[in-house]
Protein backbone atom coordinates (compact mmCIF):
# COMPACT_ATOMS: atom_id res chain seq x y z
CA UNK A 1 0.00 0.00 0.00
CA UNK A 2 1.27 3.04 -0.82
CA UNK A 3 0.37 6.73 0.94
CA UNK A 4 0.54 10.20 -1.47
CA UNK A 5 2.80 12.77 -0.45
CA UNK A 6 0.44 15.46 1.68
CA UNK A 7 2.61 18.82 1.02
CA UNK A 8 1.47 19.62 -2.70
CA UNK A 9 -1.96 19.01 -1.82
CA UNK A 10 -1.07 21.46 1.11
CA UNK A 11 0.22 24.11 -1.22
CA UNK A 12 -2.75 23.88 -3.64
CA UNK A 13 -5.11 24.22 -0.87
CA UNK A 14 -3.24 27.36 -0.03
CA UNK A 15 -3.15 29.65 -3.18
CA UNK A 16 -6.98 28.91 -2.97
CA UNK A 17 -6.90 30.37 0.52
CA UNK A 18 -3.73 32.15 1.54
CA UNK A 19 -4.74 33.63 4.19
CA UNK A 20 -5.72 30.06 6.27
CA UNK A 21 -3.74 30.21 9.44
CA UNK A 22 -5.06 26.38 10.45
CA UNK A 23 -4.29 25.15 7.30
CA UNK A 24 -0.45 26.93 6.90
CA UNK A 25 0.47 25.64 10.39
CA UNK A 26 -0.73 22.15 9.15
CA UNK A 27 1.54 22.62 6.42
CA UNK A 28 4.61 23.61 8.73
CA UNK A 29 3.92 20.68 10.89
CA UNK A 30 4.38 18.46 8.03
CA UNK A 31 7.68 19.78 6.55
CA UNK A 32 8.68 20.22 10.14
CA UNK A 33 8.26 16.14 11.17
CA UNK A 34 9.73 15.13 8.11
CA UNK A 35 13.05 17.23 8.74
CA UNK A 36 12.47 20.12 6.34
CA UNK A 37 13.22 23.17 9.01
CA UNK A 38 14.18 25.15 6.76
CA UNK A 39 10.71 25.24 4.21
CA UNK A 40 8.82 24.71 8.23
CA UNK A 41 10.53 27.99 9.13
CA UNK A 42 9.23 30.06 6.05
CA UNK A 43 5.53 28.49 6.66
CA UNK A 44 5.44 29.62 10.06
CA UNK A 45 6.67 33.03 9.69
CA UNK A 46 3.79 33.67 6.99
CA UNK A 47 1.97 32.14 9.88
CA UNK A 48 3.11 34.85 12.01
CA UNK A 49 2.28 37.55 9.97
CA UNK A 50 -0.94 36.87 9.55
CA UNK A 51 -1.97 36.09 13.21
CA UNK A 52 1.12 37.46 15.36
CA UNK A 53 0.12 36.48 18.38
CA UNK A 54 -0.35 32.73 17.61
CA UNK A 55 1.84 31.07 19.85
CA UNK A 56 1.37 27.46 18.12
CA UNK A 57 3.39 29.57 15.53
CA UNK A 58 6.01 30.93 17.98
CA UNK A 59 6.27 28.14 19.12
CA UNK A 60 6.59 26.01 15.54
CA UNK A 61 9.34 28.54 14.55
CA UNK A 62 11.31 28.32 17.69
CA UNK A 63 11.53 23.78 17.15
CA UNK A 64 12.26 24.95 13.10
CA UNK A 65 15.09 27.22 14.32
CA UNK A 66 16.72 24.88 16.88
CA UNK A 67 16.42 22.13 14.12
CA UNK A 68 18.75 24.64 12.43
CA UNK A 69 21.39 25.28 15.22
CA UNK A 70 20.06 29.25 15.14
CA UNK A 71 20.18 29.00 19.07
CA UNK A 72 20.36 32.37 19.98
CA UNK A 73 17.33 33.71 18.05
CA UNK A 74 15.37 30.59 19.32
CA UNK A 75 16.39 31.54 22.96
CA UNK A 76 14.83 35.04 22.20
CA UNK A 77 11.67 33.62 21.14
CA UNK A 78 11.24 30.94 23.70
CA UNK A 79 12.34 33.99 26.77
CA UNK A 80 9.17 35.76 25.47
CA UNK A 81 6.80 32.44 24.89
CA UNK A 82 7.93 31.03 28.23
CA UNK A 83 6.98 34.63 30.03
CA UNK A 84 3.50 34.55 29.05
CA UNK A 85 1.02 33.52 31.83
CA UNK A 86 0.65 29.44 32.05
CA UNK A 87 3.39 28.32 29.62
CA UNK A 88 2.85 24.59 28.46
CA UNK A 89 5.14 22.38 29.33
CA UNK A 90 6.20 21.48 25.47
CA UNK A 91 7.47 25.39 25.41
CA UNK A 92 9.32 24.91 28.48
CA UNK A 93 11.22 21.80 27.76
CA UNK A 94 11.93 23.06 24.49
CA UNK A 95 13.53 26.36 26.29
CA UNK A 96 15.49 24.16 28.61
CA UNK A 97 16.96 22.53 25.47
CA UNK A 98 18.20 25.51 24.26
CA UNK A 99 19.33 26.96 27.57
CA UNK A 100 21.21 23.73 27.70
CA UNK A 101 22.77 24.47 24.52
CA UNK A 102 24.15 28.15 25.90
CA UNK A 103 25.26 26.29 28.59
CA UNK A 104 23.23 28.02 31.00
CA UNK A 105 22.36 25.07 33.23
CA UNK A 106 20.93 26.75 35.94
CA UNK A 107 17.84 28.31 33.93
CA UNK A 108 17.80 25.22 31.89
CA UNK A 109 17.08 22.92 34.90
CA UNK A 110 14.44 25.60 36.41
CA UNK A 111 12.22 25.88 33.06
CA UNK A 112 12.93 21.98 33.26
CA UNK A 113 11.04 21.66 36.56
CA UNK A 114 8.75 23.79 35.60
CA UNK A 115 7.87 21.25 32.54
CA UNK A 116 8.05 18.37 34.55
CA UNK A 117 5.63 19.69 37.32
CA UNK A 118 3.20 19.52 33.73
CA UNK A 119 3.81 16.57 32.61
CA UNK A 120 5.56 13.93 34.86
CA UNK A 121 6.73 11.88 31.54
CA UNK A 122 9.22 14.48 31.01
CA UNK A 123 11.41 13.01 34.17
CA UNK A 124 12.44 9.93 32.28
CA UNK A 125 13.72 11.61 29.20
CA UNK A 126 17.05 12.13 27.74
CA UNK A 127 16.89 15.75 29.34
CA UNK A 128 15.88 15.01 32.65
CA UNK A 129 19.61 12.71 32.73
CA UNK A 130 21.27 15.46 31.17
CA UNK A 131 20.19 18.01 34.24
CA UNK A 132 19.87 15.66 37.13
CA UNK A 133 23.12 16.96 38.77
CA UNK A 134 22.02 20.73 38.43
CA UNK A 135 21.02 22.54 41.21
CA UNK A 136 17.44 24.01 40.62
CA UNK A 137 16.89 27.57 41.51
CA UNK A 138 13.24 28.04 42.57
CA UNK A 139 11.26 31.23 42.33
CA UNK A 140 12.33 33.70 45.26
CA UNK A 141 11.30 32.41 48.22
CA UNK A 142 9.94 29.30 47.42
CA UNK A 143 12.39 27.14 47.52
CA UNK A 144 15.15 26.67 50.08
CA UNK A 145 17.68 28.73 50.62
CA UNK A 146 20.50 26.13 50.39
CA UNK A 147 18.89 24.97 46.93
CA UNK A 148 19.37 28.32 45.58
CA UNK A 149 22.46 28.89 45.68
CA UNK A 150 25.70 27.16 43.82
CA UNK A 151 29.12 26.70 44.56
CA UNK A 152 30.99 26.26 40.96
CA UNK A 153 34.17 23.90 40.17
CA UNK A 154 34.45 25.50 36.91
CA UNK A 155 37.50 28.20 36.95
CA UNK A 156 39.19 30.37 34.62
CA UNK A 157 41.30 27.58 33.54
CA UNK A 158 38.20 26.14 32.09
CA UNK A 159 37.67 28.87 29.71
CA UNK A 160 39.49 28.61 26.29
CA UNK A 161 41.11 32.07 25.78
CA UNK A 162 39.49 35.69 26.74
CA UNK A 163 42.48 36.75 28.49
CA UNK A 164 42.18 40.49 28.90
CA UNK A 165 38.63 40.40 30.29
CA UNK A 166 40.26 37.58 32.71
CA UNK A 167 42.56 39.85 34.17
CA UNK A 168 39.87 43.03 33.88
CA UNK A 169 38.06 41.00 36.37
CA UNK A 170 40.96 39.57 38.82
CA UNK A 171 41.68 43.41 38.90
CA UNK A 172 38.03 44.50 40.05
CA UNK A 173 36.55 41.14 42.17
CA UNK A 174 39.58 38.64 42.54
CA UNK A 175 42.35 41.14 43.96
CA UNK A 176 40.51 42.36 46.61
CA UNK A 177 39.46 39.35 48.07
CA UNK A 178 42.66 38.00 48.04
CA UNK A 179 43.90 41.63 49.34
CA UNK A 180 41.11 42.14 52.02
CA UNK A 181 42.72 44.25 54.74
CA UNK A 182 44.94 45.67 52.51
CA UNK A 183 41.79 47.19 50.80
CA UNK A 184 39.92 47.97 53.70
CA UNK A 185 43.06 49.88 55.05
CA UNK A 186 42.51 52.28 52.12
CA UNK A 187 38.66 52.60 52.87
CA UNK A 188 37.98 50.66 49.77
CA UNK A 189 35.30 48.88 50.00
CA UNK A 190 34.91 44.96 48.20
CA UNK A 191 32.36 44.38 46.09
CA UNK A 192 30.82 46.52 42.94
CA UNK A 193 29.51 45.44 39.62
CA UNK A 194 31.05 44.56 36.03
CA UNK A 195 28.45 44.41 33.20
CA UNK A 196 29.95 42.35 29.79
CA UNK A 197 28.10 42.93 26.76
CA UNK A 198 28.79 41.38 23.42
CA UNK A 199 26.83 39.08 20.76
CA UNK A 200 25.26 35.99 21.90
CA UNK A 201 26.89 32.97 22.87
CA UNK A 202 30.45 34.21 23.55
CA UNK A 203 30.50 33.05 27.02
CA UNK A 204 29.21 35.28 29.43
CA UNK A 205 27.42 33.35 31.52
CA UNK A 206 30.32 31.13 31.51
CA UNK A 207 32.75 33.69 32.54
CA UNK A 208 30.31 34.51 35.38
CA UNK A 209 30.29 31.30 36.85
CA UNK A 210 33.99 30.78 36.25
CA UNK A 211 34.42 33.90 38.23
CA UNK A 212 32.54 32.47 41.31
CA UNK A 213 34.36 29.17 41.14
CA UNK A 214 38.35 31.06 40.51
CA UNK A 215 37.63 32.74 44.11
CA UNK A 216 35.28 29.91 46.43
CA UNK A 217 32.74 31.99 46.24
CA UNK A 218 28.86 31.01 45.98
CA UNK A 219 27.34 32.19 42.66
CA UNK A 220 23.18 32.40 42.25
CA UNK A 221 22.21 33.28 38.56
CA UNK A 222 19.40 35.33 38.35
CA UNK A 223 17.24 35.47 35.20
CA UNK A 224 13.50 37.34 34.16
CA UNK A 225 11.54 34.38 35.70
CA UNK A 226 13.05 35.15 38.97
CA UNK A 227 12.34 38.84 39.19
CA UNK A 228 9.32 39.30 37.18
CA UNK A 229 6.11 39.46 38.60
CA UNK A 230 2.57 40.04 37.40
CA UNK A 231 1.52 41.70 40.73
CA UNK A 232 2.11 44.91 41.81
CA UNK A 233 4.85 45.23 44.12
CA UNK A 234 6.12 41.93 43.94
CA UNK A 235 8.83 41.97 41.03
CA UNK A 236 10.51 44.37 43.66
CA UNK A 237 10.30 42.52 46.48
CA UNK A 238 11.96 39.51 44.48
CA UNK A 239 14.96 41.66 43.87
CA UNK A 240 15.64 42.90 47.40
CA UNK A 241 15.29 39.16 48.13
CA UNK A 242 17.96 38.06 45.56
CA UNK A 243 20.26 40.54 46.87
CA UNK A 244 19.62 39.90 50.43
CA UNK A 245 19.87 36.22 49.94
CA UNK A 246 23.78 36.90 48.34
CA UNK A 247 24.51 39.13 51.27
CA UNK A 248 24.00 36.79 53.90
CA UNK A 249 26.11 34.32 51.49
CA UNK A 250 29.02 36.38 50.52
CA UNK A 251 31.28 36.34 49.25
CA UNK A 252 28.79 35.27 46.57
CA UNK A 253 28.68 36.50 42.88
CA UNK A 254 25.19 37.72 41.87
CA UNK A 255 24.67 37.41 38.31
CA UNK A 256 22.10 39.17 36.33
CA UNK A 257 21.28 37.36 32.60
CA UNK A 258 19.94 39.45 30.18
CA UNK A 259 20.44 42.87 32.20
CA UNK A 260 18.65 45.00 29.39
CA UNK A 261 15.49 43.37 30.48
CA UNK A 262 15.61 44.48 34.15
CA UNK A 263 17.72 48.41 33.53
CA UNK A 264 16.40 49.22 30.39
CA UNK A 265 16.35 53.05 30.11
CA UNK A 266 13.52 53.96 32.05
CA UNK A 267 12.50 56.44 29.39
CA UNK A 268 11.34 53.87 27.10
CA UNK A 269 9.13 52.93 29.36
CA UNK A 270 5.56 54.86 30.10
CA UNK A 271 4.09 51.67 33.01
CA UNK A 272 5.45 53.25 36.55
CA UNK A 273 5.67 49.70 37.79
CA UNK A 274 8.57 49.18 35.17
CA UNK A 275 10.29 51.96 36.34
CA UNK A 276 9.82 50.98 40.29
CA UNK A 277 12.00 47.69 39.06
CA UNK A 278 14.76 49.71 38.15
CA UNK A 279 14.42 52.06 40.71
CA UNK A 280 14.43 49.17 43.13
CA UNK A 281 17.69 47.68 40.85
CA UNK A 282 19.82 50.79 41.40
CA UNK A 283 19.03 51.46 44.86
CA UNK A 284 20.13 47.79 45.73
CA UNK A 285 23.02 48.07 44.13
CA UNK A 286 24.11 51.73 45.71
CA UNK A 287 23.76 49.20 48.59
CA UNK A 288 21.81 52.72 50.62
CA UNK A 289 19.83 50.26 53.20
CA UNK A 290 22.23 47.31 52.94
CA UNK A 291 25.57 46.82 52.50
CA UNK A 292 27.12 45.11 49.95
CA UNK A 293 30.01 44.23 51.15
CA UNK A 294 31.55 40.56 49.65
CA UNK A 295 28.61 40.99 47.39
CA UNK A 296 29.88 41.04 43.58
CA UNK A 297 27.63 41.65 40.92
CA UNK A 298 28.40 40.61 37.39
CA UNK A 299 25.36 41.38 34.58
CA UNK A 300 25.57 40.56 31.20
CA UNK A 301 23.50 41.93 27.90
CA UNK A 302 24.08 41.77 24.20
CA UNK A 303 22.38 45.58 23.97
CA UNK A 304 23.91 47.56 26.40
CA UNK A 305 23.21 50.88 24.48
CA UNK A 306 19.38 49.95 25.77
CA UNK A 307 20.35 50.03 29.46
CA UNK A 308 19.47 53.27 32.18
CA UNK A 309 22.50 55.63 31.83
CA UNK A 310 22.57 55.45 35.78
CA UNK A 311 23.22 52.26 36.04
CA UNK A 312 26.68 53.20 34.34
CA UNK A 313 27.33 55.48 37.41
CA UNK A 314 30.83 54.68 39.93
CA UNK A 315 29.63 52.13 42.23
CA UNK A 316 27.36 50.34 39.86
CA UNK A 317 28.33 48.95 36.73
CA UNK A 318 31.40 51.11 36.80
CA UNK A 319 33.30 48.50 34.55
CA UNK A 320 31.76 47.69 31.13
CA UNK A 321 33.65 45.27 29.09
CA UNK A 322 33.14 44.22 26.10
CA UNK A 323 32.79 39.92 25.10
CA UNK A 324 33.90 39.56 21.53
CA UNK A 325 33.86 36.31 19.81
CA UNK A 326 36.69 34.17 20.46
CA UNK A 327 39.86 34.80 18.66
CA UNK A 328 41.84 31.81 16.71
CA UNK A 329 44.15 30.45 20.01
CA UNK A 330 40.95 30.67 22.30
CA UNK A 331 38.70 29.18 19.63
CA UNK A 332 41.11 26.48 19.19
CA UNK A 333 41.39 26.25 22.89
CA UNK A 334 37.58 26.12 23.09
CA UNK A 335 37.33 23.13 20.36
CA UNK A 336 39.78 20.93 22.53
CA UNK A 337 37.89 21.56 26.05
CA UNK A 338 34.37 20.89 23.66
CA UNK A 339 36.06 17.29 22.45
CA UNK A 340 37.56 16.08 26.08
CA UNK A 341 36.14 13.09 27.08
CA UNK A 342 34.85 12.37 23.15
CA UNK A 343 36.51 9.57 20.52
CA UNK A 344 38.97 11.54 19.00
CA UNK A 345 41.41 10.62 16.18
CA UNK A 346 44.84 13.20 16.17
CA UNK A 347 42.74 16.30 15.34
CA UNK A 348 44.82 19.52 14.80
CA UNK A 349 42.83 22.01 16.25
CA UNK A 350 44.49 25.14 14.43
CA UNK A 351 43.27 24.85 11.12
CA UNK A 352 39.34 23.85 12.48
CA UNK A 353 39.76 26.97 14.33
CA UNK A 354 40.99 29.20 11.28
CA UNK A 355 38.06 27.99 9.01
CA UNK A 356 35.75 28.86 12.03
CA UNK A 357 36.26 32.65 12.04
CA UNK A 358 33.42 34.95 13.60
CA UNK A 359 32.06 31.78 15.54
CA UNK A 360 31.05 31.99 19.00
CA UNK A 361 31.36 29.74 21.58
CA UNK A 362 28.11 28.69 20.94
CA UNK A 363 28.68 28.25 17.31
CA UNK A 364 31.72 25.99 17.95
CA UNK A 365 30.04 23.69 19.87
CA UNK A 366 26.93 23.43 17.52
CA UNK A 367 30.31 22.52 15.64
CA UNK A 368 31.32 19.65 17.37
CA UNK A 369 27.58 18.29 17.69
CA UNK A 370 26.83 18.28 14.03
CA UNK A 371 30.15 16.27 13.93
CA UNK A 372 28.83 13.81 16.52
CA UNK A 373 25.75 13.42 15.21
CA UNK A 374 27.05 12.75 11.51
CA UNK A 375 29.66 9.72 13.41
CA UNK A 376 26.35 8.62 15.42
CA UNK A 377 25.23 8.03 11.63
CA UNK A 378 27.66 6.05 10.23
CA UNK A 379 28.43 4.00 13.34
CA UNK A 380 24.31 3.10 13.33
CA UNK A 381 25.06 2.32 9.47
CA UNK A 382 28.19 -0.06 9.46
CA UNK A 383 27.57 -0.72 13.34
CA UNK A 384 31.36 0.11 14.15
CA UNK A 385 31.90 3.52 15.78
CA UNK A 386 34.65 5.66 14.57
CA UNK A 387 36.50 8.26 16.31
CA UNK A 388 36.44 12.54 15.47
CA UNK A 389 38.92 13.38 13.10
CA UNK A 390 40.27 16.51 11.99
CA UNK A 391 38.21 16.39 8.30
CA UNK A 392 34.73 15.34 10.51
CA UNK A 393 34.77 19.02 11.98
CA UNK A 394 36.07 20.83 9.15
CA UNK A 395 33.27 19.58 7.03
CA UNK A 396 31.08 20.67 10.34
CA UNK A 397 32.19 24.04 9.95
CA UNK A 398 30.59 24.04 6.74
CA UNK A 399 26.86 22.88 8.35
CA UNK A 400 26.59 26.22 11.18
CA UNK A 401 26.97 29.84 10.43
CA UNK A 402 28.67 32.17 12.72
CA UNK A 403 25.68 33.90 15.00
CA UNK A 404 27.44 36.81 15.88
CA UNK A 405 27.43 38.64 12.21
CA UNK A 406 23.91 39.65 12.53
CA UNK A 407 25.26 41.32 15.81
CA UNK A 408 27.44 43.07 14.79
CA UNK A 409 25.42 45.09 11.78
CA UNK A 410 23.22 46.05 14.59
CA UNK A 411 26.09 47.15 16.89
CA UNK A 412 28.44 49.09 14.56
CA UNK A 413 25.47 51.49 13.92
CA UNK A 414 25.75 52.26 17.72
CA UNK A 415 29.30 52.07 17.92
CA UNK A 416 29.63 55.15 14.89
CA UNK A 417 26.49 57.05 15.61
CA UNK A 418 25.90 56.61 19.46
CA UNK A 419 29.54 56.54 20.91
CA UNK A 420 30.21 59.70 22.54
CA UNK A 421 31.88 58.96 25.67
CA UNK A 422 33.67 56.08 23.57
CA UNK A 423 32.01 53.32 25.88
CA UNK A 424 31.78 51.07 22.13
CA UNK A 425 35.02 51.72 20.92
CA UNK A 426 36.00 48.10 21.32
CA UNK A 427 33.47 47.16 18.91
CA UNK A 428 34.93 49.70 16.69
CA UNK A 429 38.30 47.93 17.42
CA UNK A 430 37.37 44.58 16.64
CA UNK A 431 35.52 45.36 13.40
CA UNK A 432 39.16 46.87 12.34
Amino acid sequence: MTFSDPVPALRDALKFSPDNVPLRLHLAETLLNRGEAEAAETEYEGALKLDPRNTAAQFGLARSLFQLGEFSTTLELLDRLTAQPNPEAAWLSLHARVLLQTEDMTRAAQQFRRAAEQDESLNSSDLADQLAAVPVFGSVGQQAEDQSIERPKLTFADVGGMEELKEQIRLKIIYPLANAELFKAYGKAIGGGILMYGPPGCGKTHIARATAGEIQANFISVGLNDVLDMWLGNSERNLHELFDRARRNSPCVLFFDEADALAASRSDFRQSNSRMIINQFLMELDGVEYSNEGVLILAATNTPWHLDSAFRRPGRFDRILFVPPPDQIARSAILRLLCKGKPVSDIDFDPIAKKAKDFSGADLKAIVDVAVERKLQEAMKTGRPQPLTTKDLINAVQAVKPSTREWFSSARNYAVHANQDGTYNDILDYLK
